[in-house]
């Protein structure tokens, strides 16, 4: 399995007309090893309508196998001997066939396309909810558009082989047997001639499939680089970065060599063997001179009726088609191998973060919020330096502890440990004496809640953003967490009031106001143990003064954390940790580590 990093290895060069790095021997290796029967484990669910499928098929071209014998009849008994009697019943009997066999279509049609949207549905939920559980860590190594883009273009590329390959297999085989079957009967001779273009037939699409195989995984990567470019181009600060830096031309220029590149792709794809494949359709063609020219010889002479020549002429006809789609269709399974190599990946990476095997149970309306860190350190996943060691701190259930440092000296990254964003590299952090990594991620979510400096809001509505936190959430506590983060007055008085779309990830709001919603949407959650990394940073002096107030009121009986560079705003916190290059240089209160004249004394000068 190759991981996201190795994917980021297969990109555009970032400018236009930049050329894309060859693909690693890794990747072709790992579309290679895709195993059929796991992809045929995604049906196993589905075996008995399948199954249901594969009997209407079958039924369905053992019917449709009547027509040429029909034929003959009518050609060889009825119209010579003029028995008018039975040529309406042959007739007849070609009618109903026809009828049969277009009902029973529609019956295939309706359960198989059923059964391959269920599938899909399946393969995206799987990948979306397994990609949730991913660690931060995950995405900060990996492009947003590419995430979306094998859940979208890759999975959606699928589509057509997963909904229809099945009973597209089942319904050409069975016709090809069955055909094959009748064409004997009527003349093991002339099947000789008919099959004859078989193994050229095979060979010819396997040289296909092999060539669209991988034109397909090259396609699906140039799909991840525009959807990249359209997710960085088009969101609402990659258009202001453009507009300010000036940018705009070079990002149109970039999309247009990305698009330009899926054109030449797709000609490729489309053309892949259209010259071995044109071949086969004359070789199939002559089949019938042949057989007309072998009906003449001397070793046939006597032997071949007209009706029985015709019938096996329109037979030789009906075998091309189901045969055509048998040999198109393995080459669209083998061609969707580098998609579900692409999909697959996903589906098996490791879950860094994950619930715990034995889960302790709690009562959440028991936990006080007693944190601590034990000795902690960690290290960011590929970097030689501890981004925190040694870390021992006592936050009592309640208390405030405050971080402070210079930028990077690792504050948010302990903070971050709380919630499990990323798990220690050594010692334990714990809440009420239970180890983080003991707790359901569900149970932890709802003990701590967080307020980080970059703010993300829906693009919903200001009611749905807050209700985001706590779904069951009435009017009446939506208003009092917003009373509590000062926002309810701004709220009311713009248009449609809480049901006032927010804008793109919020950007119609200033800071401040999009900080305060999000401490709203925290507080709703009523957590016992809040983070607060850098939430007042964007708020005016007059409005970090009255949301410090409402946090001041609200933390009775609620263990906080927080990070912040303005040390006015943590100077009644119960304890004060100064962090550098990852370790505490000092602790106290904010008198003490005044009167010690350390590093702090330094910060607030």
């Amino acid at each position: 399995m190759t991981s996201p990093q190795a994917e980021q290895n297969v990109r555009r060069a970032g400018r236009p007309g930049g050329t894309r790095t060859t693909v690693t021997a890794a990747e072709k290796e790992q579309a290679r090893e895709v195993s059929l029967r796991r992809i045929g484990g995604l049906f196993r669910p589905y075996r008995w309508p399948l199954a249901i499928v594969i009997a209407i098929i079958v039924v369905s071209s053992l019917v449709g196998l009547a027509s040429p014998f029909l034929l003959k009849a009518v050609l060889d008994t009825a119209l010579p001997k003029q028995n008018l009697h039975l040529l309406v019943w042959l007739v007849l009997g070609m009618v109903a066939v026809a009828a049969v066999t277009s009902a029973l279509g529609v019956v295939q049609t309706w359960i198989s396309t059923k059964v391959g949207q269920q599938v899909m549905h399946g393969l995206r939920t799987s990948v979306f909810s397994h990609l949730q559980r991913q660690s931060v860590a995950f995405f900060t190594r990996t492009r947003t558009g590419e995430v979306q883009s094998r859940i979208t273009n890759d999975i959606g590329g699928m589509e057509s082989v997963v909904t229809s390959t099945a009973t597209s297999i089942a319904s050409n085989l069975t016709t090809v047997i069955g055909t094959a079957v009748a064409m004997v009967a009527l003349s093991w001779r002339l099947s000789l001639i008919s099959l004859v273009v078989m193994p050229p037939a095979i060979y010819f699409t396997r040289k296909v499939a092999r060539m669209r195989r991988a034109i397909t995984a090259e396609q699906q990567r140039e799909l991840a680089e525009l959807n990249v470019i359209i997710e960085e181009g088009l969101s609402i600060n990659g258009v202001q970065l453009a507009k300010t830096m000036g940018t705009g031309p070079s990002l149109v220029a970039r999309f247009t060599a990305s698009s330009s590149n899926l054109i030449d792709l797709e000609l490729r794809s489309q053309l892949a063997g259209r010259w071995r494949m044109a071949w086969l359709s004359i070789i199939f063609a002559a089949i019938p001179a042949a057989i007309y020219l072998s009906a003449g010889l001397p070793g046939f002479s006597g032997t071949l009726t007209i009706g029985t020549l015709v019938a096996f002429t329109s037979l030789q006809n009906a075998l091309f088609r189901p045969l055509m789609g048998l040999l198109n269709t393995s080459v669209s399974v083998i061609s969707s191998l580098a998609l579900f190599a692409r999909i697959f990946e996903y589906l098996d990476l490791p879950v860094e973060i994950d619930d715990p095997v034995d889960p302790v149970d709690i009562d959440l309306a028991q936990i006080t919020g007693h944190v601590r860190f034990d000795d902690v350190g960690f290290s960011y996943p590929g970097s030689d330096r501890a981004a925190l060691a040694g870390i021992d701190l006592d936050v009592p259930a309640g208390s405030t502890l405050a971080l402070v440092g210079e930028t990077g000296s690792g504050k948010t990254t302990l903070a971050s440990l709380v919630a499990r964003l990323y798990d220690p590299t050594s010692g334990a952090v714990t809440i009420d004496g239970i180890d983080v990594r003991r707790l359901r991620l569900a149970d932890l979510a709802k003990i701590v809640g967080v307020v980080s400096q970059e703010t993300y809001l829906l693009h919903s509505t200001v009611r749905e953003n807050l209700r985001y936190a706590k779904p069951e959430a009435t009017d009446a506590e939506i208003v009092a967490a917003a009373r509590a983060a000062q926002i309810h007055d701004l709220i009311v008085d713009l248009p449609d009031g809480y049901d006032t779309l927010v804008g793109s990830r919020g950007h119609r709001f200033s800071g401040g106001e999009k900080q305060r919603i999000a401490i709203a949407r925290t507080l709703l959650r009523d957590p016992r143990v809040l983070v607060l990394d850098e939430a007042t940073s964007a708020l005016d002096t007059k409005t970090e003064r009255a949301v410090q107030a409402a946090f001041e009121a609200l933390s009775r009986g609620r263990t906080t954390i927080t990070i912040a560079h303005r040390l006015s705003t943590v100077r009644n916190a119960d304890q004060i940790a100064v962090i550098g290059h990852g370790r505490i240089a000092e602790s106290g209160t904010h008198e003490s580590l005044l009167d010690h004249d350390g590093r702090y004394a330094a910060l607030a000068t």
